[in-house]
């Protein structure tokens, strides 16, 4: 990969000057003169001369830009007039690196500086699953999840009716119903958990007007309505401010003990479950954390991963639940 965001735009600009067909094709007098000024400071000739070689030759960069050098009038060109740097498929390493960055972001999505960038963020979001489908098809990787944001070509349309304060129609098929139910929503806010992408918003004829959450790979449809809704009292910070996941309930969070293995605690320390997490004990017998949350299903899910290397101190019906999957789960294996 390039060695700094420097490198990385003096690429672009030269490969835009080299794809412009409407100037004359540039001696590396006007390569150093037009990235100069893109860049808004001197570049240096041997710079550009390296970058030229580089996007030939680098196979990290991976670009191998057929550029060729004609002596006769000293300019250089593409040899392939439809080449561009921006046509070099992303390739897996990268689709997980940005896989991670837009996890990161949305962790923090509450932040007014990231706010700004919401649409842009949804966007790359959607991006990735149209790149990572061109690469499967040309055979490049493999997927090990079978429906990577699914759902996600109706992040576009969704972002509009959110910033638009647009009522959308939504046909919803839900995992407890045989056909699809139709909802009126107001948008008001998309978030990824666990590589699936959700809206949440206020159903006009659901439960007496109440915020929901719909998963975007169980919408079948989308309408508009050409109605709009006042602005939103929505805040999602505060919305999923004692949430491990996406499932918010109406009851208030309870504090959450859990001793895990030493072993174990060291993971749980360096990526906490929660942002309310608290190290109570840490020695060598034990790592005992408490959380302040609500009690959902993602929760208990993630409990559930940790096998035997945790054990609920309390509540104790949260306790109890997780007893009772475990003899459920250890019936399971007595039966085979």
């Amino acid at each position: 990969m390039p060695k700094n965001k420097d490198a990385v735009s003096r690429y672009r600009w030269i490969d835009e000057r080299l794809r412009n067909k409407r100037l004359p094709k540039p001696t590396l007098e006007h390569l150093i003169e037009y990235v100069s000024e893109k860049m808004d400071t001197d570049i240096s000739t041997r710079t550009i001369q390296k970058d030229i070689q580089d996007m030939r030759q680098d196979p990290e960069l991976n670009y191998m830009a057929p550029i060729v050098y004609d002596r006769s009038s000293g300019t250089y060109r593409y040899a392939d007039d439809n080449f561009s740097i921006s046509n070099i498929p992303i390739e897996e390493a990268d689709l997980q690196g940005l896989e991670i960055a837009i996890g990161i972001l949305e962790q923090f999505r509450s932040l007014p500086v990231v706010q700004q960038f919401e649409d842009a963020i949804l966007k790359i979001a959607a991006s990735l699953k149209m790149n990572r489908e061109a690469l499967q098809h040309k055979g490049l990787i493999k997927f090990t999840r079978t429906s990577q944001y699914k759902g996600a070509e109706h992040i576009p349309e969704i972002v509009d009716a959110i910033k638009n304060l647009e009522v959308i129609r939504i046909s919803y098929q839900s995992f407890d119903r045989d056909e699809p139910k139709e909802h009126w929503v107001e948008p008001f806010h998309l978030r990824e958990y666990q590589h699936r992408f959700y809206l949440i918003g206020k159903s006009q004829k659901t439960r007496g007007g109440a915020v929901i959450t719909f998963a975007l790979d169980r919408v079948v449809n989308i309408w508009p309505t050409n109605k709009h809704f006042d602005e939103k009292n929505f805040d999602e910070a505060s919305y999923f401010q004692h949430a491990v996941g996406i499932t918010v309930h109406d009851g208030e969070p309870e504090q959450v003990i859990l001793r895990f293995t030493p072993r174990q605690g060291k993971y749980v320390k360096s990526q906490p479950i929660h942002a309310s997490q608290e190290i109570l004990e840490d020695n060598s017998k034990e790592c005992r954390i408490s959380l302040q949350v609500v009690i959902n299903p993602e929760l208990i899910m993630t409990l559930l991963s940790y096998g035997a290397n945790v054990k609920v101190l309390q509540p104790a019906h949260l306790a109890e639940k997780l007893a009772t999957e475990a003899s459920a789960m250890t019936a399971l294996y007595k039966g085979k």
